[in-house]
């Protein structure tokens, strides 16, 4: 199956310069005897996995993260099993507790939260969307959206009418009275994701919620969550271990390995600047026409390029672009607020397609030699 990564915005300056709705530093979770002696010691956090088992009988499932996430993104982390990335989405909220580092939401430290302040995070500003989907057998789908509700002590009435809503809004639209074992997987996610939603968070978190779902369920998943991100601008925290899943949802990506985040920038800077042999290797197969974007082919206009051919928006991908050169038989304007950027070539756009120009690749779209990687290395 073809990878396709939704055409994305870029965020406002508003988003940018706003608080983050999460703020991590040197976080740590260590499992075993003494695990605060881990981070607190230079020498033993330096030791790699196998010896510092060895040495302390500790594991250290998550070592000096630091990332932000900002208001409205979807912030993806993946990672192979056991790279730590489920640890570190539990951390958020505390239902595993660090070991070191800070975590605050809106500024607020979460470690630092009694358990009246831990359980409001959890039950208002910050909802998980599990792999297992954690349905309650006996009751509808209706009352499984709206559990949450009842727990937050939301009136019957109420409670059912926004999980009716949440219903509709999934598209299980005619299923309220159906329970759990009457529907397929995608539909009880799509109850889980709903149940998520009518507590109104702030920000969703999801533990690879799709990877037991068969591949054309999971696409409609996938399909789903870009659904609701567009209507709502909901922050998302999004686990996964899937390269494709990460390259459709992530507004940016956080690549783990062993407990620490190797690469982190946006889907267009992994897949064209792979930060190490670790990453390039994820990253080999993937058709880079559907996640570069046309600054990476563009090149200065002449005067006479500035005002004439088809016109497409900076985020635009390479694989829009040769379309767009294809069916006109001219380069294209890269233009931004009705500003020509520059244009694009159907020679620059087959050299990122052949990583033979831009990111990473030693070159810049008009052949010459740049900072980036030697080509010969990637």
């Amino acid at each position: 199956m073809a990878l396709t990564v939704p055409t994305r915005k870029p965020p406002t300056d508003a988003a940018t310069a706003a608080e983050p709705v999460f703020r991590v530093d040197g976080l740590w979770k260590v499992f075993g005897p003494k695990a605060e002696r881990v981070p607190a010691d230079p020498e033993l956090s330096a030791l790699g996995p196998a010896e510092l088992r060895a040495r302390t009988g500790c594991t250290a499932a998550v070592r000096d993260v630091g990332f932000e996430v900002r208001k409205g993104e979807v912030f993806v982390v993946m990672g192979l099993s056991g790279s730590g990335k489920s640890t570190l989405v539990r951390c958020l909220t505390r239902l595993i507790e660090p070991t070191a580092g800070t975590v605050a939401i809106d500024g607020e430290d979460v470690r630092a939260m009694d358990k009246a302040r831990l359980r409001a995070l959890r039950r208002h500003r910050a909802a998980m969307v599990f792999q297992h989907f954690g349905l309650l057998p006996h009751r509808t789908v209706l009352d499984n959206v709206a559990y949450g509700l009842q727990i937050q002590g939301v009136g019957r009435a109420e409670r059912r009418n926004k999980a009716a809503e949440m219903v509709a809004k999934v598209g299980l639209s005619g299923m309220e009275h159906r329970r759990p074992g009457q529907l397929s997987g995608g539909q009880r996610q799509r109850v889980g994701l709903a149940r998520a939603l009518a507590a109104d968070p702030e920000v969703l978190l999801f533990d690879e919620p799709f990877s037991a779902l068969d591949p054309l369920i999971r696409r409609d998943m996938q399909e789903e969550v870009i659904r609701l991100h567009q209507e709502e601008g909901r922050t998302m925290v999004f686990i996964t271990h899937d390269l494709q899943e990460a390259l459709r949802l992530g507004d940016r990506i956080a690549l783990m390995r062993d407990g620490r985040v190797v690469q982190l920038g946006t889907p267009e800077e992994i897949v064209g600047s792979p930060a190490d042999d670790y990453v390039r290797a994820f990253v080999r197969d993937v058709p880079r026409e559907q996640v570069m974007t046309v600054r990476t082919a563009m090149r200065p206009a002449t005067a006479d390029q500035a005002g004439s051919g088809p016109a497409l928006a900076p985020h635009a991908t390479v694989a829009e672009a040769i379309e767009a050169v294809a069916r006109a038989g001219a380069p294209a304007r890269v233009v931004d607020r009705g500003r020509c950027l520059g244009v694009v070539d159907s020679e620059a756009l087959l050299g990122v397609v052949a990583g033979t120009t831009g990111p990473g690749t030693g070159t810049d779209p008009k052949g010459t030699t740049g900072a980036g990687t030697d080509p010969e290395a990637v």
